[in-house]
């Protein structure tokens, strides 16, 4: 049985977990496993790095730094905006996700971190970044 390897396609079943144990994301609440292809960067490094050298059954848990995630949290992502900027139209909770459109064009996800008569905190900063993360691997099949 062969290893997964740079260029194969591979299915995964995984279960994400934070440092407190509390599951973020599991492919096993879906009927299919993740499928990605080794070395095309569709996965965060650590994921891909772990699953490399796995063979079709194989089974690990493997705990991947921030580095290897999403990226350390940088607080230059948190930027403070006039409440008049955004429609009121648009529900403003902290914790809630907005889409906006960045000085490129491109439109990108931010969370609300806070909220107040006048302003509002926008973090661009990816829900796990800064965080550690621990993954129940399971190699499906590699081609």
């Amino acid at each position: 049985m062969a290893s997964a390897k740079k260029g194969d396609t591979v299915k995964v079943h995984y279960t994400g977990k934070l440092d407190d144990g509390s599951v973020f994301d599991s492919s096993r609440e879906r009927d299919e496993p993740l499928e990605f292809k080794i070395g095309e960067g569709e996965v965060i490094p650590g994921f891909e790095e772990a699953v490399e050298g796995m063979s079709a059954g194989d089974e690990k848990t493997v705990t991947i730094p921030a580095d290897q995630a999403y990226g350390d949290y940088n607080p230059q992502l948190v930027h403070e905006v006039d409440r008049g900027q955004i429609p009121e139209s648009i529900p403003l909770e902290v914790g809630g996700q907005l889409q906006v459109q960045g000085q490129d064009g491109r439109a990108f996800v931010v969370t609300v971190a806070e909220v107040n008569d006048d302003s509002v905190k926008l973090d661009a900063n990816h829900p796990l970044a800064g965080k550690d993360l621990t993954f129940e691997l399971e190699l499906v099949s590699a081609e």
